[in-house]
């Protein structure tokens, strides 16, 4: 990295110290890092004069006036101040809605080619520390053969460890194998969290063949809710990806065929496919449960019928001794009340035997 960055290269522009020196850095604004990667040599950072001629004409002309070892350079951007947007909108040498697209704020995601330029939108996670409570956010991009621009507007994690694994795993042969790294890794966080949401699937599957009458399945409701909302936000990332790589229409230009279409999608088709069979999974053990709280329910249903219809004799008893009327029968004597009480048991054991004799329950 150039000495007038901080350290923590991923997620910080240029010093802050500089904007609005007279340092040539400064004005370029929103530049995170700039580098030039040579397969089988490694990177090294762009001196500022370099990474100037190289925006003042980004292609092959840009490029091969600063370096001619066969190499490609990759220059990245926080868009987060409107400045850099403006900047990096306007870039000489590339199609006016290729600078439109990598300075957009909206979320989208997109995939396009036109000749020798690649472009588009493409999805990733941000920086939350807890993997579960990362949000979906976007970030852009525009390559050639021979260079590769970045934007975000968020830290994005799978970008630094791009950054990071041109030193520890080696430089691919174009920017494209860049792009299958950065999808390699969005989609090994996709499969970290699916295997988490599996795993509650698995322990809320455990209750429910385990569960006993009278037990609470509310909380089960909430695991299953959990897996299916979180299931669907993925899904719902992962499914344009895969359909922009399938689209027939989409002519990528042959450097970049074999990492795009054929290794990332391989690697975004088989997260959709295990997202689909997660949903699959979540939906039915969510009508299991559905029908086991409906089985609970009418159990317990049952048992107020049952109650109530054995109490509707007892009822009729004391409702006929209750009368205030004159000549009530048993009124007078000792043993009034227990002869009324011994008449509603009866009545409650004769309502008793005749439900059972007719399988009423």
């Amino acid at each position: 990295m150039p000495d007038n960055t901080v350290p923590n290269f991923s997620f910080t522009v240029i010093d802050p110290s500089l904007k609005g020196s007279s340092h040539p850095m400064a004005r370029i604004k929103g530049l995170v890092w700039a580098v030039e990667a040579v397969p089988g040599k490694g990177i090294r950072p762009l001196e500022v004069e370099d990474v100037q001629r190289i925006l003042q004409s980004p292609g092959n002309e840009g490029y091969e006036a600063v370096s001619g070892e066969g190499g490609w350079c990759w220059l990245h951007f926080d868009t987060v101040h409107s400045s850099a947007r403006s900047s990096v909108g306007r870039l000489p040498g590339m199609p006016e809605d290729v600078g439109t697209m990598l300075a957009e704020t909206d979320y989208g995601i997109a995939l396009e080619a036109a000749d020798d330029t690649v472009w588009g939108a493409l999805p990733a996670f941000d920086d939350a520390l807890a993997e579960e409570d990362r949000e979906i956010c976007a970030w852009r991009f525009a390559m050639r053969q021979n260079i590769l621009i970045t934007t975000r507007r968020t830290p994005i994690p799978v970008l630094g460890s791009a950054y990071r694994s041109l030193q520890t795993q080696g430089v691919p042969r174009n920017p494209a194998g860049v792009i299958d790294r950065v999808l390699r890794d969005f989609t090994g966080t996709v499969r970290r969290q699916l295997a988490q949401l599996d795993d509650e699937l698995d322990r809320a599957e455990d209750v429910l063949l385990a569960i006993v009458h009278g037990s609470d399945l509310g909380h089960l409701g909430g695991i299953v809710g959990k897996v299916r909302r979180r299931s669907t936000e993925l899904r719902r990332v992962v499914m344009p990806i895969d359909r922009v790589l399938r689209d027939e229409d989409l002519e990528l230009p042959e450097w970049a065929e074999d990492d795009l279409r054929d290794r990332a999608e391989r690697q975004i088709h088989a997260a959709l496919d295990d997202l689909i069979a997660l949903q699959d999974r979540a939906r039915s053990l969510q009508d299991e449960l559905a029908s086991s709280q409906a089985e609970e329910t009418n159990r317990r249903l049952c048992i107020v019928s049952i109650v109530t219809t054995l109490m509707l004799p007892a009822t009729l008893v004391t409702g006929f001794f209750g009368m205030n009327t004159g000549g009530m029968f048993l009124a007078s004597g000792g043993l009034g009340t227990i002869f009324a009480g011994g008449l509603c048991v009866a009545a409650m054991a004769v309502t008793f035997i005749f439900m059972k004799m007719a399988r009423l329950f």
